[in-house]
């Protein structure tokens, strides 16, 4: 047996329900436990609205991308699906959108990371956490997919737990099992459930959405199952249980606390427990924040060195990118994106808060224009249903709905303008490749004509 088909053994063999479990890991982050706050902030209680209504647009995405999937399975996922509906333009384009934005997501998730662990050890130079980080990150992935998989099962298990313990909390204080400095303050009018009005509301939504991202990398990870038709049911389930768990965990948390108490210095769990003088509180949900961002953060350099080798194989980067050699990823694909993570660090750490705040939310827009995509390419590759029809266009206002909330507040209005910038750069050097692609496509044809065979008698 040769080392590529034991390869795709050893890969080819996830089950549905570990997909799901790996979704749920990769899923489940500081977009969550942190960005919920400022969501609250923003909206109130009206929130729970907000991340019902992308749980939805998230469903409808990852079913278009599952469905191609199932249909026929491609190594670059998203980006080779688009690049089989519109061109080499597409492909192009939407790989290195994502490549982008990811890169620029890890640097804050590793600043992040460093800054969770200095509650513990407050004396440790953040570079040091960050080096720390950065390599056990790389490690997993140069050991391969099977413990990439194990590990962010385990880290979802710890994840699900963490918020469970604070559901079964929030409960008995509820029930007033336990008793806190201050009584529960339910929402008890229109202006404690929707302080800020529709705007407000319109204007969180884009967090809700942040959220759940991550299915474009369980979409590069569905290549992985045995049996690729299943990828639907792994999604339906996963979308399934984030729901939930985040309906069930944000809702509990606005009844306990007013909305004015909420922030994006501390967990939205231990906010609304702070009350209740728990000890051990602030370390678990701390440590949750640890697995959260260092899981994400894996899955996300899964995801850029997967979709960069593929960029390398259809030769839309440079072709080292794809030489694999002894190692599991490509030296080159490890070397460049380890650079794009070390300048996003550097900006993270040297450039002042808000100007990195406004550059980490137009990354995470470009991710959102990624699932347009998506749900761009299903209408070109598959043959859709009416109903399929009808829910992927709804997907698509559910996104542009977040999209187009930025614009009413301050703290993410720059970041739709940066996100803009980002998409004209990489469009302009798109456009200048599909000139370079079509002068080599007339070179190869001019060749073909000259070495035609003359006709025989």
């Amino acid at each position: 047996m040769t080392k590529a088909k034991s390869d795709a053994k050893e890969t080819n063999n996830m089950k549905w329900w570990q997909l799901s479990l790996f979704g749920v890991g990769c899923t489940i982050g500081t977009g969550f436990f942190l960005g919920s706050g400022l969501a609250i902030k923003m909206a109130g209680p009206a929130i729970l609205m907000a991340f019902l209504m992308a749980a939805l647009g998230t469903y409808f995405v990852y079913d278009a991308l599952s469905k191609m999937t199932s249909k026929e399975p491609l190594q670059g996922g998203f980006r080779s699906y688009a690049k089989k509906a519109y061109g080499r333009w597409a492909g192009f384009s939407s790989g290195w959108v994502y490549w982008s934005s990811e890169v620029l997501i890890m640097g804050s998730q590793l600043t992040a990371l460093s800054i969770f662990s200095r509650f513990w050890l407050p004396r440790v130079p953040l570079w040091i956490f960050t080096a720390i980080y950065a390599v056990l990150g790389l490690m997993i992935i140069l050991i391969g997919v099977k413990v990439l998989n194990r590990l962010e099962n385990i880290l979802a298990i710890l994840k699900i737990s963490a918020i469970t313990m604070f559901i079964v909390i929030a409960f008995l204080a509820i029930f007033g099992v336990i008793e806190g400095d201050r009584p529960i303050q339910f929402p008890n009018s229109a202006n404690e459930i929707i302080p800020h009005g529709a705007v407000g509301l319109w204007s969180a939504v884009i967090f809700a959405f942040y959220a759940f991202g991550g299915i474009e990398i369980l979409g590069l990870m569905a290549t992985n199952l045995k049996d690729p038709s299943e990828a639907p049911k792994a999604g339906k389930v996963m979308l399934f249980t984030l729901m939930i768990i985040y309906v069930l965990s944000i809702g509990l948390a606005v009844m306990m606390v007013s909305w004015h108490a909420f922030n994006t210095k501390e967990s939205t769990f231990v906010v609304a427990l702070n009350a209740y003088h728990l000890a051990f509180v602030p370390h678990l949900f701390n440590a949750a924040l640890i697995i959260a961002g260092f899981s994400t953060m894996t899955a996300s350099l899964y995801g850029v060195t997967s979709v960069l080798v593929t960029l390398g194989e259809e030769h839309d980067a440079p072709a080292c990118f794809a030489k694999k050699g002894k190692l599991k990823v490509p030296l080159w694909t490890l070397i460049i994106t380890m650079l794009g993570i070390t300048a996003s660090i550097i900006s993270a750490l040297m450039l002042p808060d808000k100007i990195y705040e406004w550059v980490t939310t137009a990354a995470g827009l470009m991710l959102l224009y990624n699932w347009l995509f998506i749900l761009a390419s299903s209408r070109k590759i598959l043959e859709l249903k009416t109903k399929e029809k009808v829910m992927y266009t709804i997907g698509a206002l559910f996104i542009l709905i977040a999209v187009s909330g930025t614009l009413f507040h301050d703290t993410s209005r720059p970041g739709f303008f940066i996100s803009l910038a980002f998409i004209g750069v990489i469009g302009l050097i798109t456009l200048l490749m599909n000139f370079k692609w079509k002068k080599e496509k007339s070179k190869k044809k001019s060749k073909s004509k000259v070495l035609k065979p003359w006709p025989t008698a």
